[in-house]
């Protein structure tokens, strides 16, 4: 797929993550569930925002953080994600283009305000998040861009988008975009919450519209309702060409209906924050596969970015990746 102006296009939630350091008693003080993402409406947003500490305000979202992690290792990457014309939406859009991310959709003139993510990280490098959706919701097929889509070699989608029904139709327009182009279609499960929800919708949309899917352990396994691994992998194997499932400190196979790849983890001196590990993992894949690499390299790939990200607090690399994957693959 030479010809592709793009490597990797992604669809998700625009989000602009404020991270911030916290102690526990903050966490209780404020009422918190420590070590899990809770959705919260607009007062509650302002509200927790004005009780954090000083912090870091990037565009986020978890296919935007895997996106960014792609132009980090030296691939050509697209976004597709909804904002509106206010200060934290002007704030998404110039951070994902410094990090060398093409994002071209206009920002929303009415409706909700830019979503946001407040992240809480604990010395003990846990993450309690509070996010507010706003308009990134919103995203609907009109806002798929079929050049852009056309133009990848991979479109990849964000779970995390999944919860209205525009949304759905929005991935079936590029998913169906993408295949009439000859491209190929990714898509993230995100949260094991945000399957058991839909696990018809994306049972349906894996089985009918995906030749790569990226998921956990517990997302896995919600998917194909069983608490063995195993026979939530083999379920996958015939509905899509290729499945990278994560394992934390286990590292993560990758599987195609030929063969299983062991991805050992990466080693990493502290875990500081793991806020994007999947996300980067993600990136690290999906640059492997547009490269041509070999699946246990794509896969090595993956673990070195997720071992970056995990290293220091927040969802993005502090160094560049291309550098860091050349040093370690020699």
């Amino acid at each position: 797929m030479a010809d592709a102006q793009f490597d990797v296009v992604g669809v998700g939630n625009a989000i602009v993550d404020v991270i911030a350091q916290a102690d526990n008693a903050l966490i209780e003080r404020l009422e918190l569930s420590k070590g899990t993402m809770t959705l919260i409406e607009s007062d509650e947003a302002d509200r927790l925002y004005s009780e954090m500490g000083s912090g870091i305000e990037t565009s986020g979202g978890s296919a935007a953080n895997t996106l960014a992690g792609i132009a980090s290792l030296g691939g050509r990457a697209a976004y597709i994600g909804k904002v509106r014309d206010d200060q934290l939406g002007g704030v998404f859009s110039h951070d994902i283009k410094a990090a060398g991310v093409d994002y071209r959709l206009r920002a929303a003139t009415e409706g909700p305000t830019t979503a946001r993510c407040l992240i809480f990280v604990t010395p003990d490098a846990d993450r309690t998040m509070q996010t507010y959706l706003g308009v990134s919701v919103m995203l609907g097929s009109d806002d798929i861009d079929p050049e852009a889509i056309g133009n990848a070699q991979i479109t990849y989608l964000e779970g995390y988008l999944f919860d209205r029904e525009e949304a759905k139709e929005a991935f079936v327009k590029a998913a169906e975009l993408a295949h009439a182009a000859g491209r190929k279609v990714a898509l993230s499960l995100s949260d094991p919450f945000c399957v058991d929800r839909h696990r018809a919708s994306f049972q349906h949309l894996v089985e009918g519209h995906i030749d790569i899917l990226f998921a956990n352990h517990d997302e896995i396994t919600s998917l194909y309702e069983t608490d063995s691994f195993d026979d939530a992998v083999g379920q996958l194997v015939g509905k899509v060409e290729l499945a990278a499932v994560t394992r934390g400190a286990e590292g993560s196979v990758i599987v195609t209906s030929s063969e299983v790849v062991e991805i050992p983890a990466e080693a990493v001196e502290k875990v500081v924050d793991t806020t994007g590990a999947g996300d980067l993992y993600a990136a690290g894949v999906l640059f492997g596969l547009t490269q041509g690499y070999e699946l246990d390299v794509a896969g090595r790939i993956g673990s070195i970015c997720a071992g970056e990200v995990i290293s220091h607090y927040g969802a993005r690399p502090e160094t560049s990746l291309a550098a860091l994957v050349k040093e370690k693959l020699g």
